[in-house]
């Protein structure tokens, strides 16, 4: 993973500041299938996940498109926009409202995400475990689902919700073989165990 560090601009207002950082983010020439994001203020650019990563979302899409309203959609490489937090992260899967989703531009408020799923991979991890559940949780995202495959020793799905003051409170964590609940309005159980470990 390779990382390019942005400097405040001098004598500018914080919404400048961002304007600049977005018109980087959009500007950034990266290699197919790589997926460039702002994580604190830095633009990072991640290589494409493995096949392992792509059959756990596609799993896991499958499962949600059971429960979902008419009116929402799920998306794999929708931008949210944390202007708070100096981000613009793209989940693996978040799931929107369509109308949201619909229309011109890269981003959507991340507030405005009904779930956001993060699979760790070697070049996301320490991201997904610790930048972004900061960030989701201070943007007010109602639920945030982590699936990590490497997590030391045991895989583990851990979901996180009722953001309150910028932090999740842990609404469960399963290893990977037991089932995790989606709570309403999703009302799903999750069976991990088709999940992939690699």
């Amino acid at each position: 993973m390779s990382a390019l560090t942005v400097e405040p601009v001098p004598d500018q207002g914080q919404d400048q500041d961002w304007d600049d950082l977005v018109r980087i983010w959009e500007e950034t020439d990266a290699p197919k299938g790589c997926r460039v994001e702002i994580i604190e203020e830095i633009v990072t650019v991640s290589p494409p996940p493995s096949k392992d990563h792509h059959t756990t979302a596609a799993l896991l899409q499958r499962r949600l498109y059971t429960v979902i309203p008419e009116d929402w959609g799920i998306y794999q490489t929708l931008g949210l926009s944390l202007p708070g937090r100096g981000g613009i992260y793209i989940p693996d899967l978040v799931v929107v409202d369509r109308a949201t989703a619909s229309g011109p531009g890269l981003t959507v408020p991340a507030e405005e995400a009904r779930l956001v799923v993060e699979i760790t991979s070697r070049a996301n991890a320490n991201h997904d475990r610790v930048s972004k559940v900061n960030g989701y949780a201070r943007a007010g995202v109602e639920l945030f689902l982590l699936l990590d495959p490497r997590h030391s020793g045991h895989p583990t799905a851990t979901l996180y919700g009722e953001p309150e003051g910028g932090t999740y409170r842990v609404l469960e964590t399963v290893e990977y073989g037991r089932k995790l609940t989606l709570p309403e309005p999703f009302g799903l159980v999750l069976d991990t165990s088709v999940f992939p470990v690699s």
